[in-house]
């Protein structure tokens, strides 16, 4: 049964009304004039009758329940994130690496779906980990059911924990972390995999309260909060753009002198030959391409115009014409003009946009 509108002499009206079958064919049959439209909607009619049919349905129930009040029981969650990232997370086999590293270790709670509920937090409103143990509440997350705010702390401080000596320099030592960095490179590698692009950037963590000891310090913030401790984060990525590897620095180290480290840890925790770096200007300096070539390293940087007298004259000044490129981009194409400069055996690539230069 269902509700139909039919117009006469300028008036709606409202009926119930059924289908029924006669003769092989479909017809619909007026169960009840439910009276002028305009009229029914005023009285509340309309409302008291679904409220009545209501009983004797249990998902109209609950819904009716929560428009009056009185769904006390009834709890609403979020399924879209969980289900979503979720499935990542198998696919990626994140799921799979950390359970088996945790097999044997006989934690009493699921310490795999700590850290995943984390993940999720993080990536949706970030935040500490109190403030993920009242966000889960409100999403369906499978297998979360007891985890309390302790077992959040001890998820992150498994993640932490050191596997190896402590590290030359200011990277931090080798942890849980990393284990699980270099296993899920391994699942999507084969014979013929080689890291032949990387490409590496670096922002800035800050955290307030105590703790942070090592690599807490104040320095450059690049998420505009110089009063609060931070440390540095180094985040590589392979060709096709997919999270290899992350490095943590204390706060107050700078850009250029971060290149160097992580790419020699790099190559020994994926035992890789052949690297290209990609890097922007900010972590350009000469010892950096210094101690690249003494590796053998393949590299792509950004150059600092202002700071290189190479680039300021024989550079700019070539007399070589541009080729025009159209870059497609996600809000429309972007003219470009390239050339290439080779000075001393060094490439440069000197790219012109118009638009930004006028």
């Amino acid at each position: 049964m269902f509700v139909r509108e039919k117009t006469i002499n300028g008036y709606t009206y409202l009926y119930l009304v059924e289908s029924v079958r006669e003769d092989g064919r479909t017809k619909q049959r007026i169960i009840k004039n439910l009276g002028r439209k305009d009229a029914v909607l005023a009285s509340g009619g309309l409302e008291r009758l679904a409220a009545s049919v209501a009983r004797y349905a249990e998902r109209a129930l609950v819904l009716s329940q929560i428009d009056g009040g009185t769904a006390d029981g009834v709890v609403c969650r979020r399924i879209g994130p969980p289900l979503l990232f979720g499935r990542l997370w198998e696919d990626t086999g994140c799921r799979a690496v950390i359970e088996a590293l945790l097999r044997g270790r006989g934690f009493e709670f699921a310490v795999e779906r700590a850290v995943f509920t984390a993940v999720l937090h993080r990536l949706f409103v970030s935040g500490s980990d109190r403030a993920c143990e009242a966000w889960m509440v409100d999403y369906a997350i499978p297998g979360i059911e007891g985890l309390q705010l302790h077992h959040f702390y001890r998820a992150m401080t498994w993640l932490g924990e050191e596997t190896g000596p402590v590290a030359e320099g200011a990277l931090a030592p080798r942890c849980i972390k990393d284990v699980i960095e270099e296993q899920l490179f391994d699942r999507r590698r084969d014979l013929f995999s080689e890291l032949s692009v990387v490409f590496m950037d670096t922002t800035t963590l800050s955290f307030e309260g105590e703790g942070g000891a090592t690599l807490g310090a104040h320095g450059h913030s690049k998420d505009h909060r110089p009063d609060l401790k931070q440390m540095v984060l180094a985040v590589v990525l392979d060709g096709d753009g997919r999270p290899l590897a992350t490095e943590m620095l204390p706060g107050n180290t700078a850009d250029v002198t971060v290149l160097v480290p992580v790419v020699d840890r790099l190559r020994q925790r994926f035992a890789v030959g052949r690297v290209c770096v990609v890097a922007d200007r900010g972590m350009i300096s000469k010892a950096t391409i210094t101690a690249l070539e003494a590796r053998g390293l393949e590299y792509i940087l950004g150059a600092r115009e202002r700071s290189s007298r190479v680039i300021r004259t024989a550079v700019l000044d070539d007399a070589a014409p541009f080729t025009p490129l159209l870059i497609e981009r996600a809000r429309g194409e972007t003219q470009l003009f390239v050339k290439e400069v080779k000075v001393d055996g060094a490439r440069y690539v000197v790219c012109r946009n118009e638009a930004e230069a006028e």
